[in-house]
């Protein structure tokens, strides 16, 4: 198979990409991978049979079984994978292999092309406490905080916790060096909590993470989490993509991101997009990551940088025109930037709510069920990154995230509204989801007007999010008209004495052959 044309003069060669990942990200690796003429192959366990990117994909390998550890989590059988398909390069997309180095020297080592950073600067970013001591030395803010001394006995770092929190001040955080994902953390507001929430931290970041290690640091009170996207290429170059505000969080996960930012000034821009590049050549950064930061006020804060592509990516190309898969692709292949920072200007605005199979009425658990309807919605602006199609299931295997809606507009006022529309016309039937809570959330006056920091949803739901109804009334009708031999038609019109001109209500109609 002949090079595709863009990578014939680069300097590392390669024209089929094994995708070590599943899903929706999965799904859009393929589609980046086959815009620029690359060959994909996909991998898939035992339950991920028929799976939307085993499809999607030019080839595929099945890992037998349905363990992680011996499926999409083996290194072993992962480079078999890439070996016996012919695969020279892979993508790890995010989760999953996506941020160890061990595994990226394994891929390097046999030959293959590993589509993301060094394997040294994964590491000098996945520790928490280390990345802190880079950040203190490349000047690069950081929240106050303390590493807790090695070798000493509960008794001893006990009383160091105390000193420590003391210096620092209440409320005070003890984070998982190893961490992520609000694993490993605790707050702590009072000297008596600190030892049960630092043998809390400490098992918890041993479990997670295989590390116990934990650190102190102050709690910043009602930041808003920005991010800024990076891409830095093999000859120097490095650029920011201007920033995303993730700050809409249930514990500690984001739910709603958007881009730009309504707390971000100009100023404020440069000055983050400057930490993050410093924060990048610290490490010698390579590929596409994500320097995250909490914001106050003119403070900003370094909280971590992430050395992968992240689930939040496609806002960030909404307003900036530029494909992050396919510039990942262009940077593996020893090719320099296509652009420069001064032609990154943002265009319009953009927001992404995540689609979770998960009952957000009973504290966002998890759901189960099969997707016996799947019809999202369309239309100019409109996105929807997903590795689910009608009839899969929604099981326990996997992450509950089913696909990522994302709008873009003019403007904020407008993005909130294509957003609100948007998903007032998607119907899921069969699997309870966080639709109405996503309509909640963007149709609250504390997001129109950009109140938007972390502690939203505790601020705005402090007893929990219920239920308007319209939901249940949906699964009813589903559940109903299937053990009727009914057939089930969306419309866009109102439920009731609903004021919502775009909440979809069902009719039923009797099928005939």
């Amino acid at each position: 198979m002949p090079l595709p044309a863009w990578i014939s003069e680069a300097p590392f060669k390669f024209s089929k990409v094994l995708i070590a990942n599943r899903g929706e990200i999965a799904c859009r690796i393929i589609r980046g991978c086959k815009e620029m003429g690359i060959s994909t192959v996909a991998i898939f366990n035992d339950s991920d049979m028929g799976a939307m990117h085993v499809d999607l994909a030019d080839e595929s390998v099945h890992l037998e079984g349905t363990d992680l550890s011996t499926t999409y989590l083996s290194h072993t059988a992962i480079i078999n994978a890439c070996i016996s398909s012919g695969a020279d390069a892979l993508h790890p997309g995010y989760g999953f292999l996506s941020e160890r180095s061990d595994f990226a020297e394994l891929v390097g080592a046999n030959g293959i092309i590993w589509i993301g950073p060094p394997a040294k600067a994964i590491d000098s970013m996945g520790d928490k406490v280390r990345s802190r001591r880079l950040m203190l030395d490349a000047d690069v803010p950081l929240v106050p905080g303390a590493e807790l001394a090695s070798g000493n006995s509960l008794a001893e770092t006990v009383e160091e916790l105390h000193q420590l929190a003391g210096e620092i001040g209440y409320p005070v955080l003890l984070k998982a060096s190893a961490g992520g994902g609000g694993k490993g953390m605790r707050e702590v507001n009072s000297p008596g909590q600190l030892e049960s929430s630092y043998l809390a931290a400490q098992r918890e970041a041993l479990s997670s993470f295989g590390d116990d290690t934990v650190y102190i640091e102050r709690r910043i009170v009602a930041p808003r989490h920005i991010e800024i996207q990076l891409l830095c290429d093999t000859h120097g170059g490095a650029i920011h993509l201007l920033e995303r505000e993730c700050s809409i969080q249930r514990r500690h996960q984001k739910v709603i991101e958007e881009a730009p930012s309504v707390a971000i000034t100009p100023e404020l821009r440069q000055a983050m997009g400057e930490a993050a590049i410093s924060a990048a050549r610290a490490v010698n950064y390579v590929g596409a990551g994500t320097v995250e930061f909490l914001q106050s006020g003119d403070e900003f804060f370094f909280l971590e940088m992430n050395t992968r592509l992240q689930v939040e990516h496609p806002v960030t190309e909404f307003i900036t025109g530029v494909d992050l898969v396919q510039e990942q692709l262009r940077i593996a292949a020893g090719l320099p930037l296509k652009i420069s920072q001064d032609q990154v200007t943002p265009r319009g605005w953009a927001i992404e709510a995540r689609i979770y199979s998960e009952d957000a009425a009973n504290g966002f658990l998890p759901a189960t069920g099969p997707l016996r309807v799947w019809r999202p919605p369309e239309g100019p602006g409109i996105r929807l990154d997903s590795g689910v199609r009608e009839g899969d299931k929604a099981g326990i295997e996997f992450d509950p995230m089913l696909a990522k809606l994302i709008v873009h507009a003019s403007d904020r006022d407008a993005a909130i509204e294509r957003m609100h529309r948007a998903l007032s016309d998607f119907i899921v039937l069969g699997v309870t989801t966080n639709i109405e809570f996503l309509k909640d959330v963007i149709t609250n006056p504390q997001f129109a007007s950009g109140e938007t920091t972390t502690d939203f949803i505790e601020r705005e739901w402090p007893d929990g999010w219920s239920s308007c109804g319209d939901e249940k009334v949906a699964v009813i009708a589903a559940a109903v008209g299937e053990k009727a031999g009914l057939h089930l038609t969306a419309h866009s019109m109102s439920l009731s004495d609903s004021l919502d001109p775009y909440n979809p209500f069902l009719s039923i109609s009797r099928s005939f052959p």
